[in-house]
């Protein structure tokens, strides 16, 4: 018997009576030794009593599973050991008999009673384990005891075993689906946990049993929102997708009624060719149509899942980032998407790996929503050191997003991309060089002259994939292009590609009166090969001996009679079929003298020109990061991504009541809670949001200690919905009507909601094994007061002004604003007015000249004083519309000489601007002494959109290129005006 090395337990002790020897083998190589894994020494380890040497024969199990090793024989050995004592030797037992109890099920079923007491056991651990090797055994006959252990765990003070049960249940309901019905009742139960650990399980499980039963998510949907930024990352991404096709059914589309105009002006930057190429008619039928609709309001509960889903686009993990997006692609309004788009572009820096399922999303999403990816176009420029996959994936995006703005440089990086070594890569370089030449009609001459540059190539398959482009590209102009056609047929004598040179024939017959002198003779020489050549070709001869003989038969009558007869006896019987079908067609004959009559008609029938088209554009009727999408075909167990419904469903359904005990139990409590940890207002501040985003249900958390049972939970639980009840009265409301208008008084609409203050509630409760947590915004001191008071508290009685916390995504967009003290008597700012207007009680307005515009506010440098060689430019926006235009936003440049020599001409020079976008220049600054400064006022029409306005700031001597981009809130103008009016003004509009 082979040696075996002493354990800690044993050092330098002898075995005792009755049990196996085991020495100390230097020379082994330790537990992982070939000697050490013979299943015999194992067997008799594990048949000791020392639980020492269990303990060490289990750990040499367990890691021969983990590196793949068989161990199944040694069930037997095992299995009995599961009632060992020892706490450690337990564990390993299970993490064995989960491996195998599927394999060994006569051998598993006897020691039923040993897993059904291990359910019992004080060790949370064990009695996971137990339940988790029970299900594990696929024996209809167990389904009665494995339901009762099921619903047992449910119950369990334990939030590791109750995420157990939950994995248990679709491993029964795949044994027995005749079980649905109760396990749906376990799964209603579980998915009122309050708990982190449970969430993603008990909504896996949700999924795989009844994903149809969107009434079991109604009354936890808030707590689900609540709970997700603390749920671990599998389980968020469960969640997500569940809440994605939840919100389809329950929300009304962001975008249904979004007016024609907003359509219009938003067609730059976000809107798809297709949305560009509709015609007047239908536009005047939107515009007639647009009075009628209802204004869109989004719901709270639709809000709030945009709202906690958006921090988790800075996860770690790219599954969670990637649900994330496309959530926010499925639901958000156009305006929030783009603010998927820079998590997504950080992805792309992570394995080959992520980066294809990324890159296959962002290609899917490019068609539609072209312009939230422009700002990053360089980020899908091509490394050589990037996988074929890949290169060709950020090809297709490239090309998506070329336009005409950006088309040179687009093209610049394709005439690159040719000269690489992957022939794959090259080839689909010169495809995505023709879709762009179809898209923008300018460049189509320009990369038409490339292609035919292409044909003098060395590379055969270069030049067969430029023949096969220039094919598709001629026919929308054949008559221009003789020339090609004629230099295309000049090349059947080299190249030996099939398509190329089906390709090159099929122009020739399509286009012969172009070529009237060449064609016949390309004819002569494709006869004489016709045996030898491949049948994509030979059927491309067929077709050119048909099409000249009908056009010119003088010359081609000959030819093509010795074509049909090579053709008869081909060894294809649809190059057999083709050449007998032509002949009768063509040829006059008693028989077919009806059918010859329509000849012409068939084979010179005008052809319409091939559209090149993205892979991609069909795949978006699959949900966005599902295996479906990326495989362009249904795989199994997916769901479908439901419409829109055409009229909200009831937001109801979704209140939860509260118990009147629970109401007044914590209130004083409130005021000693600190502030949270996660801020409601964290990464609010990007340009992409619109002004609806509200705080109507932030999720409230603080953290509470507490046992691992889960003892403490009905205290939490009450403070959480005494918390809930007293927000949503007091902004439950605020939330629609911002959304509406923005000024409207709340006080009119907080008794409505009093039904729902308890709607948050079980979101807000979020615990794992050992804590729960608790949230609470600061804001809440203020509503425990009647709402008349909180807003007549004029602004200068509030102690200080929250800080709005940045979010890592709006870093780049987000400017601080410079808040200076205000006396009493100070004038007060247009924005601090208008939130005043909205609060006051009567219907009197604040006084216009009372507002000044925020100069100096949020100033941005233009061009830094080393860039611009002494001359530092900073910008401002003035918040006033332009003296001169009042559709442009005023923008006051500030210059600032830091060099020796004075700066003299300071003047705009000639811009290339995007379409709409246009700019009154500023007058030209003669002379800037050094260490002088200078103002000047400038116009910019943004149309309204964020795009940047891109243009040169001149010197006599030098040129610098500089970019202004506005964030939403400067393309708004402010209104003032009275209640009473603001009232006749929305009685003015359709739809009310």
């Amino acid at each position: 018997m082979s040696a075996a090395p002493a354990y800690s337990e044993d050092k330098g002790g002898s075995a005792g009576p009755g049990e196996p020897e085991y020495g100390h083998d230097p020379a082994s190589g330790g537990i992982f030794s070939s000697d050490y894994k013979r299943h015999d020494d194992l067997k008799e380890m594990l048949d000791t009593n020392k639980d020492s040497l269990k303990l060490e024969a289990m750990k040499r199990i367990v890691a021969m599973i983990a590196r793949g090793k068989n161990a199944s024989d040694l069930f037997p050995a095992v299995v009995k050991n599961v009632a060992c004592k020892n706490i450690e030797v337990k564990k390993l037992v299970y993490v064995y008999l989960v491996r195998y109890a599927e394999e060994q099920q006569d051998l598993a079923l006897l020691s039923i009673s040993t897993f059904q007491r291990g359910l019992k056991d004080p060790n949370q651990l064990i009695r996971a384990s137990a339940l988790r090797v029970l299900s594990s055994i696929r024996v209809p006959i167990i389904v009665p005891i494995m339901m009762l252990a099921i619903k047992e765990a449910a119950s369990d003070m334990s939030p590791y075993v109750r995420k157990t049960a939950a994995h248990a249940i679709p491993k029964l309901y795949s044994l027995d689906s005749d079980q649905k019905d109760q396990l749906i009742e376990v799964i209603e139960k579980l998915l009122a946990d309050k708990t982190t650990l449970v969430a993603g399980s008990v909504v896996m499980a949700f999924e795989e049993v009844c994903p149809e039963r969107i009434d079991l998510i109604h009354k936890n949907y808030r707590k689900l929102c609540n709970l997700l930024i603390d749920v671990e990352e599998w389980g968020q991404v469960v969640i997500i997708s569940m809440l994605t096709r939840y919100a389809r059914t329950q929300f009304l589309s962001p975008t249904q009624n979004e007016s024609l105009l907003e359509e219009n002006a938003e067609k730059a930057f976000y809107g798809s060719e297709e949305d560009e190429a509709k015609g007047a008619g239908s536009e005047e039928t939107a515009a007639a149509a647009a009075p009628s609709r209802k204004p869109y309001v989004m719901d709270p509960d639709h809000r709030l899942l945009l709202r906690n889903t958006k921090p988790l686009l800075q996860s770690r993990s790219a599954a969670v980032v990637m649900a994330v997006a496309q959530l926010y692609f499925h639901l958000a309004p156009k305006a929030e998407v783009g603010v998927i788009a820079k998590a997504l572009v950080r992805l792309l820096r992570s394995h080959s790996e992520v980066q294809y399922v990324v890159l296959q999303n962002v290609a899917t999403m490019s068609i539609k929503r072209r312009g939230m990816f422009e700002p990053y176009l360089k980020s899908f420029y091509i490394r050589s050191t990037d996988p074929t996959q890949i290169k060709i994936l950020k090809l297709e995006v490239l090309t998506n997003l070329a336009n005409e703005t950006n088309i040179p440089t687009v093209l610049r990086e394709f005439q690159t991309y040719i000269r690489s070594m992957d022939k794959d890569f090259v080839a689909a370089t010169i495809q995505a060089i023709g879709r762009c030449a179809t898209n923008i009609g300018r460049v189509r001459d320009t990369c038409l002259n490339g292609l035919v540059q292409l044909l003098s190539n060395r590379d055969e398959l270069v030049v067969a994939e430029s023949v096969v482009v220039i094919k598709k590209l001629l026919q929308m102009q054949p008559a221009q292009h003789g020339e090609i056609i004629k230099h295309l047929a000049k090349l059947t004598d080299n190249i030996q590609v099939p398509m190329a040179r089906a390709s090159i024939l099929w122009l020739i017959g399509e286009y012969c009166e172009h070529v009237p002198r060449i064609a016949p003779d390309v004819l002569r020489k494709m006869a004489k090969s016709f045996t030898a050549e491949e049948d994509i070709v030979k059927l491309q001869v067929i077709n050119l001996a048909a099409k000249l003989y009908l056009t010119n038969s003088k010359q081609t009558k000959l030819l093509t009679q010795y074509v049909l007869s090579l053709a008869k006896y081909d060894q294809n019987y649809d190059i057999r079929d083709r050449a007998r079908f032509t002949r009768q067609l063509i040829v006059p004959s008693e028989q077919g003298g009806a059918l010859s009559r329509h000849a012409k008609k068939l084979f010179l029938a005008p052809k319409p020109a091939p559209v090149l088209e993205s892979s991609f554009k069909d795949r978006d009727h699959f949900q966005l990061g599902s295996l479906s999408h990326l495989l362009n075909a249904k795989a199994t167990g997916y769901q479908e991504l439901p419409d829109w419904p055409e009229e909200a469903p009831d937001p109801s359904v979704r209140n939860v009541e509260v118990p009147e005990w629970t109401k007044c139990s914590n209130r004083e409590k409130r005021k000693e809670k600190e502030k949270p940890f996660y801020s409601d207002s964290e990464g609010e501040s990007g340009p992409t949001e619109s002004a609806d985003s509200d705080p109507e249900s932030e999720s409230e958390s603080d953290s509470k200690s507490s046992s691992e049972s889960g003892s403490g939970e009905s205290s939490s639980e009450s403070d959480n919905e005494d918390q809930d009840e007293d927000e949503e009265k007091g902004r439950g409301s605020e939330s629609e009507q911002s959304e509406e208008d923005g000024k409207r008084k709340t006080k009119k609409k907080v008794p409505e909601r009093k039904g729902e203050a308890s709607s948050s509630d079980e979101g807000s409760d979020s615990s794992s094994s050992s804590s729960e947590s608790e949230m609470t915004s600061e804001s809440e001191e203020e509503q425990l007061e009647p709402a008349s008071w909180s807003r007549k508290t004029p602004p200068s009685s509030k102690s200080a002004p929250a800080t709005k916390e940045i979010s890592l995504l709006d870093l780049e967009d987000f400017t601080p604003p410079s808040v200076q003290p205000v006396s009493p008597p100070a004038i007060v700012s247009t924005s601090l007015a208008a939130d005043l207007e909205g609060l006051t009680l009567t219907d009197s307005t604040l006084v216009p000249s009372l507002l000044s515009p925020v100069s100096g506010v949020g100033r941005q440098e233009l061009l830094h004083r080393v860039a611009g060689e002494g001359l530092a430019v900073d910008y401002t926006f003035s918040r006033q519309p332009f003296s001169g235009d009042p559709h442009m936003v005023s923008v006051h440049i500030h210059f600032s000489n830091s060099s020796d020599t004075p700066i003299k001409g300071l003047h705009v020079g000639t811009p290339k601007l995007p379409a709409g976008i246009s700019i009154q220049e500023f007058p030209e600054i003669e002379s800037l002494a050094p260490g002088e400064s200078a103002t000047a006022v400038m116009g910019i029409n943004f149309c309204d959109s964020t795009q940047a306005a891109n243009f040169q700031l001149c010197t006599q001597t030098r040129q610098f290129y500089v970019s202004i981009q506005p964030p939403v809130g400067e393309l708004m103008a402010p209104v003032f005006m009275s209640e009473n009016e603001f009232k006749k003004e929305q009685g003015l509009q359709g739809g009310h």
